[in-house]
């Protein structure tokens, strides 16, 4: 029994947020290019962690590139809304093809159900 104890405090523990007070210096600053970047597109979570961490991008560690996405409070469902909607005022997508664009590892990298609930709501499907 004590040995479940130990193994759900550590889970507990390992799982738990991290708060804006615990983040480091790079972190931090990858959090306010993260807003940045919200600010102005509709982003995944893999999407955003890529964009930080990428050579292209602002070459944040990928490691503190994903604490900072998961220290915000973001609803992905919401950015991809916002990311079909953007897809759908430049071009025509038929629904099976704006979910593919949304969730495809080449494309937006939302999940699918992201990438559904996002077509659905911009009036794509």
């Amino acid at each position: 029994m004590k040995c479940i104890t130990i193994v759900l405090t550590t889970a507990l523990f390992v799982t738990a947020p991290v708060w804006a007070g615990d983040l480091s210096g790079p972190q931090n600053n990858a959090v306010r290019s993260a807003k940045n970047y919200l600010s102005m597109m509709g982003f995944s979570r893999a999407g955003l962690i890529h964009q930080l961490s990428s050579d292209a991008g602002d070459g944040f560690e990928v490691s503190d590139a994903t604490v900072a996405v998961d220290s915000l409070n973001i609803d992905w469902n919401e950015q991809a809304e916002r990311s079909a909607k953007n897809y759908l005022n430049m071009m025509g997508f038929s629904c099976k093809g704006l979910i593919k664009q949304l969730s495809s590892s080449a494309g937006d990298k939302y999940t699918v159900e992201q990438a559904t609930y996002g077509a659905k709501k911009a009036g794509g499907c």
